[in-house]
């Protein structure tokens, strides 16, 4: 009877009724575990076959207890795990499998695999052992070069490569990773090279052809991957994965027509929880039509798979940015450790995801954390660059003009603009070259078209490679070199890693050290600069006064101040916040709602789009509700962009932390409204307390939360101050170094020449 029922289940397996299969299995392990070994083997091996790795394990543990002896059982068993990514107890039973069967190729091929997954360097030595005894093996070779090539070996990880594509031509494995080790060692041209090489030996395969795509967009050539894709889709129109390719190379520059294609391939292919996860992002990001409505469709759809999303750094930075825009905080601490959602972005190249972690920040020891996270970012764009190094022109006589450059893509209609602006209009043209870079996908505004008739040269390029922008500055022969933006939308960090000038710094567009040991300073003033120098990579290079100024072109619009406070029209106080939700966290809005709590008959006003989104609205509401305030003391002023005249709703700006407001509070100072700020160690946490010190008003800035509470609390209840405060904070910003454009240039250079003055790194 045993062997009767492990046959139907094996019958069921086999003919594809997958539940039924699993019941019987189910079944009958209850009734008969003590089946014989070639049961399990057979019954291990069609899970193994059908993708069912958690029953395979169950079954596996099950025999191995049975039959501790069998090495095939112990085999199934740690493949079954290696498949669930639990490495260290696949390596266990392997090496238990191996132990009971030494001469066992495929077990030692197994074993080799589980330590490639996880990036382990034993996996040399399983892979060349397997290698000598059987050197005309394709799939050993390209395992041994997949080892090498973990361990950064890349010219004997090319060497392996290649030859397995040689033995197996159509091996379409080994031309994917040779084009994945010749772009991580030489650049997307060369992967390039590999997957055309590996197109011709392989013609319309549809992994190279995707991988191809993928590449160009890499490249930076997203305009020509868009015509390919589009041409291609004539031809197959019910692709997926053409519909998915194409949906990523749109999103810089059509994010509607990006969506609609992301759309079609999770029409397609409804099972591929990755195109769900890249439609999130993408709708998340999506500011046309119903932002708030986007950000809700965007949620939604992520949450659906949530169970079933692979945890990739790719994924956890969409899941992770989406929860933290709709304050779903429940599920954010779910996703790890400070320490380990930080890492795993840091090691994959995830750099844009650390600025969503500056918030997160709660302890010193998360703060140097932080900082090794950068640096583990750093080395990697470092070794990459040193790669392949580009070249420099010979150096310029001695005694000409300081040649300075500024890099980033936000030199348009864009905050980093708006606080760049001064170095641009009010630099001594007798004294300094001034070049400008950018990336940006859009087309040109009139702020661009400004800076660019100001400055002595502007290159703008859509489609470019990290290497090709940094030897094309390289190539104007600089004297000191800022990038503006780091890794945030549409900029190129990776370029400082080539050392395109012989100096180097960072400034404005990222509140942290960015981490390449290419970039010699962070720019500072006297206020940000940490009490902790650990917490700074770069060497600081200080300003005199401020970080910025906030020139006469420092807003997109300029609108007037009512004279008249809140507080003194309608009898209580608004408190409210304008800054962006990935800067919130749940202590910062349990903060918020003491305020509130503390202040009779106030309220609080959120100036954001995500007011129309209802998961964050709930969120929100449930925080406040935990201090006692109820929902109608909660509003919400769903704009964006054109917010500037809603400040004259609000007495009082409550700013993040421990990340806080640059932009914002600056804006918010400007139409009269005092910011309430709380101060801490690390950059990021500085920025309010040093506009507010400059602004004379560092009694605003609280210590601790409840400090920063009880600020907040004093002021409002001194409606007198906020009336007074509303009529004559732009006159005050006026008379402070906020305000002084020219004297912030004058400063700004100065400090140029100085750093000029250091010796030159190598």
């Amino acid at each position: 009877m045993s062997l009767n029922r492990f046959a139907e289940a094996e019958a069921a397996f086999q003919a594809g009724r997958r539940d039924e299969g699993k019941r019987l299995t189910a079944e009958q392990l209850e009734a008969d575990p003590d089946a014989p070994a070639g049961v399990y083997r057979n019954l291990g091996a069609i899970l193994i076959r059908d993708r069912d790795y958690a029953l395979a394990e169950t079954v596996g543990r099950r025999a191995v207890e049975r039959h501790p002896r069998d090495p095939e059982l112990w085999n199934i068993l740690g493949v079954a795990l290696r498949r669930l990514k639990r490495y260290p107890e696949a390596v266990d039973a392997l090496e238990k499998a191996l132990r009971l069967n030494p001469r066992s190729d495929s077990i030692q091929q197994n074993l080799g695999n589980v330590f490639n997954d996880a990036r382990d360097p034993r996996a040399i030595k399983v892979f060349s052992q397997l290698v000598r005894a059987a050197p005309s093996n394709a799939e050993l070779q390209r395992q041994l070069g997949r080892a090498h090539w973990f361990a950064k070996d890349f010219d004997k990880a090319l060497q392996r490569l290649n030859l397995a594509t040689r033995m197996k031509a159509d091996m379409v494995d080994a031309w994917l990773d040779l084009s994945a080790v010749n772009s991580d060692s030489r650049g997307p041209v060369e992967g390039l090279e590999a997957l055309d090489r590996g197109l011709k030996a392989c013609p319309g395969d549809a992994r190279l052809q995707e991988a191809r795509l993928s590449m160009l967009r890499r490249s930076g050539r997203m305009r020509e991957a868009e015509q390919q894709m589009l041409d291609m889709l004539k031809v197959t129109p019910d692709a997926a994965w053409l519909h998915f390719q194409l949906g990523g190379a749109l999103t810089d520059y059509d994010r509607p027509r990006a969506n609609e294609h992301f759309r079609r391939a999770i029409e397609l292919a409804p099972e591929n929880v990755d195109y769900r996860i890249t439609y999130a992002e993408s709708l998340g990001r999506d500011r046309t039509g119903d932002e708030g409505g986007n950000l809700e469709a965007a949620y939604r759809t992520m949450v659906e798979v949530l169970d079933q999303a692979e945890l990739t750094p790719g994924n956890l930075k969409v899941i992770y940015e989406l929860l933290v825009r709709v304050a779903d905080y429940d599920r954010l601490e779910a996703l790890g450790s400070f320490s380990k959602v930080g890492r795993t972005w840091a090691d994959a190249g995830r750099h844009t995801a650390l600025m969503a972690h500056l918030a997160r920040v709660r302890t010193a020891e998360d703060r140097l954390e932080l900082v090794e996270q950068h640096r583990i970012w750093g080395r990697l764009a470092d070794a990459a660059a040193a790669r392949r190094p580009i070249t420099h022109p010979a150096p310029r006589p001695p005694g000409g003009k300081i040649r300075v450059g500024y890099m980033s893509s936000d030199l348009r209609g864009h905050p980093v603009a708006y606080f760049a602006i001064p170095l641009f209009e009010h630099y001594d043209r007798s004294r300094f070259e001034v070049f400008c870079y950018s990336w940006y996908q859009g087309e040109e505004d009139p702020t661009q078209k400004q800076i660019t008739q100001w400055v002595d040269g502007f290159r703008w390029h859509k489609d470019i490679t990290d290497r090709e922008a940094a030897q094309l500055i390289a190539d104007d022969n600089l004297d000191m070199l800022f990038e503006l933006g780091a890794t945030t939308h549409m900029n190129k960090l990776s370029v400082m890693s080539y050392r395109p000038a012989p100096r180097q710094a960072s400034w404005v567009g990222y509140p942290h050290s960015a981490g390449p040991e290419t970039i010699d300073y962070l720019v500072l003033d006297p206020w940000m600069n940490p009490p902790d120098p650990r917490l700074v990579i770069e060497k600081p290079l200080l300003l005199a006064h401020t970080w910025y100024a906030m020139g006469e072109r420092a807003f997109r619009e300029q609108p007037a101040v009512d004279p008249v406070a809140p507080v003194e029209r309608n009898g209580y106080v608004t408190f409210g916040t304008a800054n962006n939700p990935y800067k919130y966290t749940r202590e910062t809005v349990t903060a918020w709602a003491r305020a509130v709590a503390g202040t009779p008959g106030s309220k609080f006003m959120f100036v954001r789009p995500e007011g129309t989104t209802p998961t964050f609205t709930t969120n929100i509401r449930a925080v406040f509700a935990s201090q006692g305030v109820s929902a109608d003391r909660v509003i919400f002023e769903t704009v964006r962009g054109r917010h500037l005249p809603v400040y004259n709703q609000m007495d009082i700006s409550l700013d993040t932390f421990p990340q806080t407001g640059g932009t914002t509070t600056c804006e918010s100072l400007w139409m009269g409204v005092p910011v309430v700020a709380r101060v801490g160690d690390a950059v990021f946490e500085r920025m309010s307390y040093s506009i507010l010190n400059n602004a004379g008003l560092g009694d605003l800035v609280g210590k601790t939360t409840d400090e920063y509470v009880d600020t907040a609390i004093r002021l409002a209840a001194d409606p007198a101050r906020i009336g007074e405060l509303r009529r004559t904070l732009r006159d005050r910003l006026g008379a402070s170094p906020l305000r002084d454009a020219r004297g912030f240039a004058t400063d700004w250079y100065a400090m140029v020449e100085r750093a000029m003055a250091d010796p030159v790194r190598k």
